[in-house]
């Protein structure tokens, strides 16, 4: 049987990647630098994965920001703004592209990045493409052929990997009125068709093309392009064979829409949806060969080969094993590069290491059940067979797992525990007696920069180099120092920056039980920035208190208002490895008791503030609707069952990244925050509507600047967001933010940024009656 893979993470084991991008954009190598570092991690990644076996190589899944970005400039679909850089330039690439992802300010030019939203249900953010009526496409950048032929003479057997012209349309949004993104299919296919052509030239005989939406519910137009865009291929480009992947959850209703495609083979994810196989069996035609997408692809635990084997063997009987593939489930981009370089146990113990599997380990998943299920295994593949066993028996055995406690607690939850026990308006007139804040109330999301001063000194600490009190001193310095800078700048409501913090999921999980951790277990959230999931392995419960201390000497500094910072049970169960042995909800009840907990010691020690962030709570929504209302239940009783314990007089915050609200706003009044900020700048405040539309009941924070680009937003152009906020929400309602925390900005920007930010709001006070 033929083995692939679907695409594999492009950071580069150590961060290569994202280490020579940030020292590119800080100038401290060159171009030619940068792209040799991108050539070793692309050449690297493709040895890698010939040494393992796999048959068919991806290459175009490297990126040095996004693919959706890159599809973006392939096709030449650069927004009206960006042009001047074109003419500039001459080239796609670097100034144009870095713009697009990051914004530009030089030259007297000032240009805001596109908009960047989550990749499905994932941690992952895609640039947003940008749509215009009439829009014409042409091939622009053609690195996805250079690609091809660099992977061809380093004697790869490679397939392109391109995302699908439906899903890419889509993914993307309507920039003026009057047509549909869908409309431009027609005008954006002949580009694909020379992409095509270009590569068959260049010696490809296969492409794989994602698709991914078709794991969602689609309408009769998005239906009808799937059909009109393949049949387009097959008739318009003979020679070369499509494999057509979809992956993130079944295919379902678009079965019969997808199975009379004139295509090679169908790609289906079979971690997320193993229910689906008989359908699809049922409806393949003889000409269609089929991918069984067996291997997870986005989480961390050994795959169960003998569960693998049953599918795999099911397919064999139905179809033939000359038609059948065996791959990951989706690109391995989700997934950590290596588990062999988790050398320290006192960090990931064995017993629990045992149970796992990263990227490369994954490869020769896929290769043993390839070898397994066609009878041809050699002794070491019998050997992994009879480890992947015993490791399976170990993890249902094992006593590490099992809290008798934390169970018995979480069966005792009851309804009155996520009531807060005074409506809304009853609160508010309690907390506005108590902090009297202005209208227009400014502040921050949280997290301030983490200088290289600050890594320096955890690093420090980390490696025993550092004494613990000499650890806490040096945080509290920086925490001294950022307090001194927020009153200075005007805030109104303060934070502590959050500088004894690696990461605001991670942090947590270190200091609660049933977690576990990574040396080098990184995968990419956008661009350069890198996360490092915590594994929760077993029941989760919170030994001591967790932020308490700090918080209170951060407003021992201050009479203004510190919030307390945590962040929530949904986002730190998406954005962990999550134990697959129970239900997800399960897990999130016992990290809500566990951040409850925290809440209620941050209230005793006086703190009147306390954010619970929920940036992830929309990221975790099912990919088809039939799937929300379970969610969205449990979802929002986590969040209340970990917040609801306070007092009317104290302060609830949450926080939500970028998202589409309109179909959860409901669950997010349900949850009943006193205060919601969320990232609304990059769209210029169109995310407001859906709050506009269903008239949100409590106080809102929109975004009026983008932290994810290094850009200084003027004054006007903040007092500009704000007043279209005011137009959809009374200003009795608005808080002043930034979009999202600022750990990744450097002081200079930040300081100015806020300074503008504060002073817009002053501004926009002045001309309220």
């Amino acid at each position: 049987m033929r083995t692939h893979n679907l695409g594999y993470p492009r950071i580069g084991s150590r961060r290569e990647l994202k280490k020579a991008c940030e020292n590119y954009w800080a100038g401290k190598i060159t171009l030619a630098e940068l792209l040799q570092a991108g050539q070793q991690i692309r050449q690297g990644n493709w040895k890698l994965q010939q040494g393992a076996g796999i048959g068919f190589i991806p290459t175009n899944d490297f990126s040095y920001y996004d693919h959706v970005l890159d599809t973006s400039l392939m096709l030449g679909n650069i927004p009206p703004r960006f042009l001047p850089l074109v003419q500039e330039e001459k080239k796609s690439f670097p100034s144009l592209y870095f713009a697009m992802a990051r914004g530009y300010q030089k030259g007297g030019k000032d240009i805001t990045a596109l908009e960047m939203t989550k990749w499905f249900d994932t941690n992952y953010h895609y640039l947003v493409p940008e749509f215009y009526r009439n829009q014409t496409f042409s091939f622009v950048c053609t690195d996805i052929i250079g690609e091809f032929v660099e992977a061809r003479q380093e004697g790869i057997n490679a397939k392109p990997v391109i995302l699908g012209p439906v899903s890419y349309l889509l993914l993307g949004k309507e920039k003026e009125a009057g047509f549909h993104r869908i409309d431009l299919l027609k005008n954006i296919l002949p580009v694909y068709k020379e992409v095509l052509d270009n590569l068959k030239k260049a010696g490809a005989t296969y492409v794989q093309m994602d698709e991914p939406c078709l794991a969602l519910d689609l309408d009769d137009p998005a239906k009808q392009a799937f059909g009109e865009a393949y049949c387009y291929f097959a008739q318009e480009c003979p020679g070369i064979k499509v494999l057509l992947a979809s992956y993130f959850g079944e295919l379902g209703d678009n079965l019969p829409l997808v199975c009379p495609l004139p295509v090679d083979t169908l790609h289906i994810d079979l971690a997320r949806a193993p229910e689906q196989l008989d359908g699809v069996l049922a409806q393949i035609p003889d000409s269609m060969s089929l991918s069984l997408g067996i291997v997870d692809g986005r989480n961390i635990w050994k795959n169960d080969c003998d569960a693998s084997l049953a599918l795999i063997n099911r397919a064999i009987r139905a179809l033939g094993e000359e038609r059948i593939w065996i791959a990951p489930s989706c690109s391995l981009l989700h997934s950590p590069c290596d588990l062999d370089l988790e050398t320290d146990e006192d960090i990931l113990p064995g017993k629990v290491k045992r149970w796992m599997s990263f990227a490369r380990q994954k490869l020769d998943e896929v290769v043993d059940l390839s070898r397994l299920s066609a009878s041809l295994p050699d002794k070491e593949t019998e050997n992994r067979l009879t480890a992947n066993r015993k490791a399976h028996q170990s993890r249902i055995s094992s006593a590490l797992i099992n809290n008798l406690s934390v169970q018995a607690r979480v069966a005792a939850i009851q309804d009155k525990d996520m009531e807060r026990g005074l409506a809304f308006e009853g609160r508010k007139k309690l907390q506005s007696a108590t902090l009297r804040l202005p209208v227009l109330p400014a502040t921050t999301i949280g997290s301030f920069p983490q200088t290289g001063d600050v890594r320096e000194v955890r690093a420090k600490f980390r490696k025993g180099i550092m004494s613990c009190q000499d650890y806490e001193e040096a945080v509290k310095t920086f925490t001294r120092e950022a307090v001194e800078i927020q009153e200075e700048i005007g805030l109104d409501v303060l934070v502590h920056g959050e500088f004894e913090r690696n990461d605001m999921v991670e942090y947590f999980g270190e200091r609660l039980n049933g977690f576990a951790f990574t040396q080098n277990g990184w995968v990419q959230s956008y661009g350069s920035r890198c996360v490092k999931p915590p594994v929760i392995y077993g029941d989760v419960s919170r030994p001591v208190p967790m932020t308490v201390d700090w918080i209170c000497y951060a407003q021992s500094l201050t009479d203004r208002p510190v919030k307390g910072m945590l962040t929530g049970p949904v986002t730190i169960l998406q954005w962990s490895f999550v134990r697959n042995d129970q239900p997800r909800s399960a897990t999130a009840m016992q990290i809500a008791l566990a951040i409850r907990d925290e809440v209620s010691d941050l209230e005793r020690a006086g703190v009147r503030i306390i954010q619970v962030d929920e940036p992830a709570i929309r990221e975790g929504l099912p990919l088809r609707k039939s799937g929300y209302a379970a969610y969205l239940d449990w979802a929002v009783k986590a969040f209340k069952l970990s917040m609801a314990c306070v007092q009317p007089q104290t302060q609830i915050h949450t926080h939500m990244c970028y998202s589409e609200f309109n179909d959860i706003i409901a669950s997010i009044a349900a949850m009943d925050a006193d205060v919601i900020t969320i990232e609304t700048s990059r769209s210029q405040m169109e995310l407001l509507d859906a709050f506009i539309n269903f008239k949100y009941p409590n106080d809102i924070g929109p975004g009026v600047y983008d932290i994810h680009s290094p850009r200084v937003p003027s004054v006007a152009e903040m007092e500009n967001l704000l007043s279209k906020a005011m137009k959809l929400i009374p200003a009795c309602q608005l808080w002043v933010n930034p979009d999202c925390g600022l750990k990744t900005r450097n002081w200079d920007e930040t300081v100015q940024a806020l300074k503008n930010m504060v002073q817009a709001a002053e501004n926009i006070r002045k001309t309220i009656v």
